[in-house]
């Protein structure tokens, strides 16, 4: 219905079209006449329903309430701002050979384009479920704008095939994020005398806390919780004991602990006050009995766990993420995708969810 060729020169056009996060309406504009355009010109407009919310697109196949379940195909189209060591014009997709140069080729256009293809190659026959397609903003930046905004609309969902550059690998458990700030409070004093409370120092012993404390529950995929202290700032001059102490502290939950356990369980051991900046960005992970990932692997995917956050983070519904591409290359200078890593990408969806009873 789709050919591999549209797929590549949508994607071409999408890198023409900055679109930073919090930033997206000039890529969803294009996107919207496109999409809207091609179900027109292929007479398919009795056969999908278009949606648009805010700087987030939909396709879904009509028949809600049928009793199928409902499989949601996702990808974004924000992106991070270029590095400044682009050798390549980072707005303008360059190809040479097989692989497509420029700014969101590998995060997150490709997934975009190859799960669009799946969408029309799957819903083109009968299938076990409901299928939509979607790509949506904010992603780069967590924003609440992105998928969340979208999900309420199209609920229940009961399975979401996250497009992320994975080489194609199932990626069946992400680590969360948490980010607190933490304050230790003493009282000042004069550096000279024996006074006051040294807060740089109650700080430094919770600091030591979080490098060396240990939660006990290991993820088979993503190991154990990792907490790493990454700023402090205190102290107003040298001869002043200082009253207050700031830190910073990145946590990254391995999907057996809920966002607040871990908060409560740090609250418990450590003397500062700790304010987590979210709890939204929780860690996710799919029972690898699950359907999906029992064909993956009949296909000789592999299954494993990934460090980096993606939508997964913010839904509460079952999902994998899988897609073309590589995570090394994200956020980096002359980001690339290969145009046979689209074409593969489409057949192993369509592999991995044709017929697929996921009940």
């Amino acid at each position: 219905m789709i050919t591999n060729a549209e797929l590549v020169e949508l994607l071409k056009a999408m890198v023409a079209i900055p679109s930073l996060s919090r930033d997206e309406t000039a890529i969803a504009d294009y996107m919207e006449n496109w999409l809207v355009t091609f179900l027109r010109e292929h007479s398919l407009e009795a056969s999908y329903e278009f949606h648009r919310k805010a700087n987030n697109l939909w396709i879904e196949q009509p028949g809600r309430g049928d009793g199928r379940p409902v499989v949601l195909l996702n990808g974004h189209i924000d992106t991070v701002k270029p590095s400044a060591a682009y050798t390549k014009e980072p707005f303008a997709a360059t190809v040479e050979g097989d692989t497509i140069y420029g700014l969101g080729t590998n995060d997150d256009g490709a997934s975009v384009v190859a799960l669009l293809g799946a969408f029309f190659a799957l819903s083109s026959k009968p299938q076990p479920y409901r299928l939509i397609w979607s790509a949506t903003a904010e992603e780069e930046v967590c924003g609440a704008n992105g998928i969340e905004l979208i999900v309420p609309e199209i609920a229940p969902i009961d399975l979401g095939i996250i497009g992320e550059p994975t080489g194609m690998q199932m990626a069946v458990a992400e680590k969360g994020l948490l980010v607190l700030d933490c304050t230790a409070h003493g009282v000042s004093g004069h550096a000279a005398r024996n006074e006051g409370v040294n807060a740089l120092y109650k700080a430094l012993d919770d600091i030591n806390w979080f490098r060396t404390y240990q939660f006990e529950k290991v993820s088979e995929y993503l190991g154990p919780v990792k907490m790493t202290a990454t700023m402090i700032q205190c102290g107003s001059q040298h001869n002043v004991v200082p009253a207050e102490c700031s830190f910073v502290v990145d946590v990254r939950p391995n999907g057996l602990y809920s966002n607040l356990e871990i908060v409560e369980t740090i609250k418990a051991h450590v003397g500062c006050e700790v304010k987590p900046r979210s709890l939204r960005h929780n860690s996710s992970s799919i029972d690898v009995k699950h359907p999906v990932v029992q064909r993956g692997l009949s296909l000789g995917l592999t299954a494993f766990g990934s460090p980096t956050t993606s939508n997964q983070t913010v839904v509460n519904f079952t999902t994998i993420k899988i897609g073309p591409g590589e995570s090394s290359r994200s956020h980096t200078a002359d980001e690339f995708i290969k145009i046979s890593e689209i074409s593969n990408g489409v057949e192993t969806y369509v592999k991995l969810l044709d017929g697929l009873d996921i009940k």
